[in-house]
């Protein structure tokens, strides 16, 4: 066994773990969990044993059903207790048309690099024909195997995550709800505030303008003022 399968083994058994937390955190069954990604009782418990791994879509979906961060699955905290959330409808399809995107962005990136798949599949230990597969979109491609690709083509993980589809948007609200818990307690209770919207949209206008038209906004306020 080579340094690269030593570490994806590695890598499927810290995948496992978080993911059989992020269900416990969830209180869902296992049999919840693979009917909501689409997949076999025996493949999910596979995931949560570290045996086998899914790919980036499933884990996509997983976790907007679980209603955790993706980013979740490479930490190494665990969980605490979430509401129940809904699942992605049509999840086959989802899954389908995430791996063509996918495959098509590693493509891309190995073409830009002007390498051929015989050359990444030196650099990654992966055969040829998965390359050619998971280019394609013919077959989902294990976490594991699409972090070692994504590092030899220079790409982040981040920006293969779904941006336009149900995820995209579940991830920006989660994004835009942190951004707003992150706010200071006091703008917070200013923001949310009904009077205070005018306020609000008046410094929106504001941040629109040029700083030749604020300066003269300012200029006018200082010759009313004094």
């Amino acid at each position: 066994m080579n340094k690269q399968q030593q570490m994806m083994q590695i890598r499927l058994k810290k995948l496992g773990l978080l993911i059989y937390d992020a269900r416990n955190s969830a209180h869902r069954s296992i049999q919840e969990s693979a009917d909501a990604i689409g997949v076999s009782v025996d493949d999910y418990q596979a995931f949560e044993k570290g045996n086998k791994a899914l790919s980036l879509p499933q884990l996509e979906n997983l976790a907007f059903y679980l209603d955790i961060p993706l980013e979740h699955f490479w930490g190494a905290e665990s969980l605490s207790t979430r509401k129940k959330p809904e699942n992605i409808q049509q999840k086959e399809q989802f899954s389908k048309i995430r791996n063509r995107v996918i495959g098509a962005s590693l493509r891309a990136a190995r073409i830009k690099f002007n390498q051929s798949q015989q050359e990444l599949s030196l650099v990654t230990s992966i055969s040829e024909d998965m390359i050619s597969q998971y280019e394609m979109g013919a077959s989902p491609i294990p976490l594991p195997e699409l972090e070692i690709l994504s590092n030899a083509l220079k790409l982040r993980i981040e920006d293969l995550i779904d941006q336009r589809g149900p995820i995209g948007k579940w991830r920006s609200e989660k994004n835009e709800i942190d951004h707003f818990l992150a706010i200071e307690p006091e703008v917070r209770q200013f923001i949310c505030t009904p009077v205070n919207f005018p306020y609000i949209t008046l410094a929106k206008r504001l941040s629109q303008m040029s700083v030749e038209k604020l300066r003269s906004i300012a200029e006018t306020i200082l010759e009313i003022t004094f």
